[in-house]
């Protein structure tokens, strides 16, 4: 092994480089956290709520198309930040640098608060409905506590399917603090096995399943809007402006199925040769991700008519096409295939949520014992207060006395915070404008494809679906805007208190200097 010179380690410490964690990140794995994080449940289920809300095969299609360009637009931005500041903590460092530390820690605060977390708790929940599928004694309903009603609309409960997803949580949180090897193996062997299993449901809704009926049907209503499902009162996709209004909405459904693509970055402490692998990995991943995307929703087309993707029971689309091709062993079949892919996508989300709060702890800004890592170089404590609040976030439930159904508290958060958080993603590509000018000789190894087109693309899109959710969907838009206000004083706290504690240590230092002077 070659010591590094003087220059080296003088270099490496100025750009960020030097790093208390182990670099045991290589470019495949860094690929295989890009894409672990990005496919969860969610390409088996959006296409049944973007096809009611587009109402043709095309929009739906395009819909996608829309989401593919973005994501990559997106990535291959994000991928400049990366290799110019390759630090644990991603978003946060990047808002922090480009802005200021307030706009780091409102991203920071939405991403623990509900942003990461929440999707930790929704994907274990995933995971345990469906292993419920499989095994009754799992389902939602059986309970161990009842739902204790706190209000007319919510409740906590306690089902043998939410103590599965806590249980699943609590295992994979105790698995990454044994170290990085033990996650990162994880991550490896279950990505590999979810990304085969979509490719081959894929491969088989486009031979086996090829139904050349429906391919001719949706064919022929490729841009007839057919929708059930009304945008806002009385806006639909049957009219032109209704459709621009139900593409974007519908975003909401397929750009967080793709999302996570830039969690690689919190771990960018532990890739190795970062300048180099993070821009790729990114690509590479977020790339792959959405060839596989915009080919499994044409294998629904080629197998399903719109109709019955519209109406897939439960909206598990994948699970109806897989029965079409085997009747009587789709639902197991694709019940096993979601488990496995849930499993490797929380640990990708546990894994690097905490390497977050361990840089904002280290800035003073959340709290102490956040900011150590353990004997194994990860941050225990940001990993364990992030597993014990999504198992936290498992247990409430929303409650339609209407329909007498229950729901869970999480997935109305992250209907909030959606909006949100596409604006911090405008943010951080916008602030990448703003360090071109302001640090115009930072060494930057990797410039951003296209620029400035292509991140002035990202940031007209993303905005113009803000617009169109804030314009029409209120009810879920706003309030995930006051929950990011709400980090404005909790900012300021811990801002005091760092300031406090810094004054503290240099009156102990400058007391023990007297006492030895």
């Amino acid at each position: 092994m070659t010591t590094p010179s003087a220059a080296d380690i003088s270099r490496r410490s100025h750009t960020g480089e030097e790093t208390e964690f182990h670099r045991g990140l290589g470019l495949f794995d860094s690929t295989m956290i890009v894409i672990g994080a990005m496919i969860g449940s969610g390409i088996f289920i959006v296409p049944a709520e973007m096809s009611r809300l587009v109402g043709s095969p095309g929009w739906l299609l395009m819909a996608w198309v829309l989401t593919g360009v973005l994501t990559l637009a997106a990535a291959l931005s994000y991928g400049e930040l990366a290799a110019m500041m390759p630090r644990a903590g991603g978003m946060y460092i990047y808002l922090r640098e480009a802005f200021s530390p307030l706009w780091g820690f409102l991203y920071g605060w939405t991403l623990f608060l509900v942003i990461q977390t929440g999707f930790i708790a929704a994907v274990a929940v995933a995971f345990a409905r469906y292993a419920g599928a499989i095994w009754p004694g799992l389902a939602e309903d059986q309970y161990l506590v009842r739902p204790l009603h706190l209000s007319a609309g919510y409740a906590v409960s306690l089902s043998a399917n939410q103590l599965l997803a806590v249980l699943l949580i609590a295992v994979l949180t105790a698995t990454n603090m044994c170290g990085l090897k033990y996650g990162k193996l994880l991550q490896n062997v279950f990505t590999v096995a979810k990304t085969g299993a979509l490719a081959a449901m894929i491969v088989l809704g486009l031979t086996v399943g090829w139904n050349s009926t429906v391919v001719g049907e949706n064919f022929r209503t490729m841009w007839l809007a057919q929708p059930v499902k009304e945008v806002s009162d009385g806006l639909s996709a049957a009219s032109t402006f209704g459709l621009f209004v139900a593409v974007c909405v519908s975003q909401t459904g397929s750009l967080f199925s793709a999302d996570s693509w830039h969690n690689v970055t919190f771990t960018a402490g532990e890739v190795r040769n970062p300048r180099r692998n993070l821009p790729l990995s990114l690509a590479l991943g977020s790339g792959l991700v959405i060839i596989l995307y915009l080919l499994a929703n044409l294998a629904y087309l080629a197998t399903l008519p719109l109709a019955a993707i519209q109406r897939a029971p439960s909206d598990r689309v994948a699970t109806v096409m897989i029965e079409s091709i085997f009747p009587g062993g789709a639902a197991t079949i694709m019940a096993l295939a979601i488990m496995v892919s849930t499993f490797g996508c929380n640990n990708g989300l546990i894994l690097a949520g905490a390497r977050t709060y361990y840089a904002i702890a280290r800035d003073g800004l959340f709290f102490k014992p956040v900011a150590r890592l353990n004997a194994a170089r990860v941050p225990a404590w940001g990993l364990a207060l992030q597993g014990l609040w999504a198992a936290v976030l498992v247990l409430p439930r929303t409650y339609r006395a209407d329909k007498d159904e229950y729901g869970n508290l999480y997935s109305d958060l992250l209907d909030y915070v959606i909006p949100s958080a596409l604006l911090f993603y405008i943010f951080t590509i916008i602030g990448l404008f703003r360090l071109r000018r302001s640090r115009p000789d930072a060494e930057r190894p990797y410039r951003a494809f296209g620029y400035p087109l292509v991140p002035a693309f990202y940031v007209a899109g993303a905005a113009t679906i803000v617009v169109v959710l804030f314009a029409f969907q209120p009810m879920t838009s706003l309030p995930g805007l006051a929950i990011v206000v709400l980090g404005v004083p909790v900012y300021f706290i811990w801002k005091r208190r760092a300031v406090a504690a810094t004054k503290l240590n240099r009156n102990e230092t400058n007391n023990l200097d007297e006492t030895f002077l």
